[in-house]
């Protein structure tokens, strides 16, 4: 029996319990008194009284408080609840986070690099969101869907982790951003649409105005996060790379990022601006995001109830019955 699935339905009884003990110490001094009423001077009676049988004759009561004990527990209702439990997502959420893959996502203001210290944040997001689709748009001096929205959150963080620089062509093209992920989220049928768009410069490239693709968002009733990812001042930004080994080599540069272009894209679809300058602030801005844009969840609980006292019924029926048996035949002549 698992007794944390166990109860009394009505517990008050138990108490009657109590009167057993004293049902038990009123016996033993009325036995007590019969006993001695019992004292003749014929042999028969003594032989009697000293006999085996005659030494069992408390059994009868016995059973009779063992049956009234059992009728007690019975009347407590004991029962056994099964509990199962239902889920219910009632407001579903899809979101696009459309990342900026340009080259100076590798500049070492935040560490390792801003496009590392993004991938690690955004994994984590996604692990606190299992009941929405999340899809992936990247962008540099063009963009496109690197995954279409999906409830698979592990193509969805394989995807981030295998972000890179140097997939697109060079440049920060905003407004093709933000419309790629606009044109994956037109179609969606949830209740809750979201961008979280993230970039560190200004729109330089691309063929969608950023105000056009916020005003196709706005129509959609898709909300936009903006985050600006970069510290404030110089940063440590790549500038050539080694013809012969690869390596990128850097130098310091001012960090521009376009915020006016970004508080503006949020502030007309009902979302928020945040600046990033270092991997906690990053952090702590999904972690703001998750806490904004909860997915409502109805837990619904099933009972299911096991009654266990006909059992004992039957138990203070059948100790009832042999009292009563006994009484009648073994114990007749003792009584």
């Amino acid at each position: 029996m698992n007794w944390s699935n166990f109860e009394f339905l009505n517990p008050e009884f138990l108490w009657l319990l109590l009167l057993l003990p004293i049902m038990g110490v009123w016996y033993f001094f009325m036995s007590s008194k019969d006993a001695a009423s019992l004292r003749m001077p014929a042999v028969k009676a003594s032989l009697v009284k000293k006999s085996f049988i005659s030494r069992l004759k408390p059994l009868l009561y016995v059973l009779r408080i063992l049956a009234i004990g059992f009728v007690i527990l019975a009347l407590a209702r004991p029962r056994d609840v099964s509990v199962s439990k239902r889920t219910k997502t009632n407001r579903g959420i899809d979101i696009v986070m459309a990342i900026d893959v340009s080259a100076s996502m590798l500049a070492r203001d935040l560490k390792p690099n801003r496009l590392e210290a993004l991938k690690e944040v955004a994994i984590k997001f996604i692990d606190r969101r299992p009941n929405d689709r999340i899809g992936i748009v990247v962008y540099a001096g063009e963009s496109f869907t690197q995954t279409p929205i999906t409830s698979d959150k592990s193509i969805v963080k394989r995807t981030i982790f295998e972000l890179r620089w140097g997939q697109l062509e060079g440049g920060t093209a905003i407004g093709m951003g933000l419309g790629s992920a606009v044109n994956r989220l037109k179609d969606s049928k949830a209740k809750s649409k979201v961008i979280i768009l993230l970039t560190d410069g200004v729109n330089n490239s691309g063929n969608i105005d950023p105000r056009t693709a916020t005003e196709l968002a706005k129509g959609l009733g898709i909300k936009v996060y903006t985050i600006g990812i970069g510290t404030n001042g110089m940063a440590d930004f790549p500038w050539s790379k080694d013809p012969r080994t690869g390596v990128l080599n850097f130098r310091k540069q001012q960090v521009e990022i376009d915020e006016e272009l970004l508080k503006e894209i949020a502030a007309e679809t009902e979302g928020e601006y945040f600046r990033a300058t270092d991997n906690n602030k990053l952090k702590e801005i999904y972690d703001e995001i998750d806490k904004l844009e909860k997915t409502k969840i109805e837990e619904f609980k099933y009972y299911n109830y096991t009654e266990n006292f006909r059992p004992l019924i039957f138990l203070a029926l059948a100790f009832l019955g042999l009292e009563f048996i006994l009484r009648n035949t073994l114990f007749k002549s003792f009584i």
